[in-house]
């Protein structure tokens, strides 16, 4: 992800901010950060990576903000998908979550939900992911695309992550 432009939200920019994404991601981040808190947006040609007290937590790509693998106080919030260990390696390159390699789902969502995705051995997080279904839908589905995935372990946000 190179850098295009770099810079530091005003306090009030960034209060703006604050609940702009506690309302998308329904939780109250404002809360889990504190309002004092330091915002570095990072524009890319991928889209923005906003960096919180030096931590890189939240991506907006494609006019979809989602949490980055980085901001692990969201994950007990959100639902867990568990894919099975032949899912992980395509999981791992970017590849959109078939209905056949989910084991279980942790948590219900709504279509166009966020979710983490996790593998079944290590319970270890592969990737962000948008629902292509509600929980309900999801169970019963037997094949194909469920979930898009927006963001993995070795993605480009990744890798920026690793340098902030």
């Amino acid at each position: 992800m190179p850098k295009k432009r770099r810079y530091m939200l005003k306090s009030k920019e960034a209060k703006k901010l604050l609940q702009e994404i506690s309302s998308n991601l329904g939780k109250d981040v404002e809360q889990m950060l504190g309002t004092k808190t330091r915002i570095e947006v990072n524009e890319t040609e991928l889209g923005e990576l906003f960096i919180f007290n030096g931590r890189a937590l939240l991506a907006r790509s494609n006019n979809v903000l989602f949490f980055t693998l980085a901001f692990e106080e969201l994950f007990p919030l959100f639902p867990k998908i568990v894919v099975d260990m032949g899912a992980v390696p395509y999981v791992c390159k970017g590849a959109d979550v078939m209905a056949p390699g989910v084991r279980s789902i942790n948590g219900n969502f709504e279509t166009d939900g966020l979710l983490v995705i996790i593998d079944e051995r290590h319970n270890k997080p592969l990737s962000v992911g948008m629902a292509l279904l509600n929980s309900e839908e999801m169970k019963t589905k037997k094949k194909g695309k469920v979930i898009k995935t927006l963001h993995y372990v070795g993605d480009k946000v990744w890798t920026m992550i690793k340098s902030v």
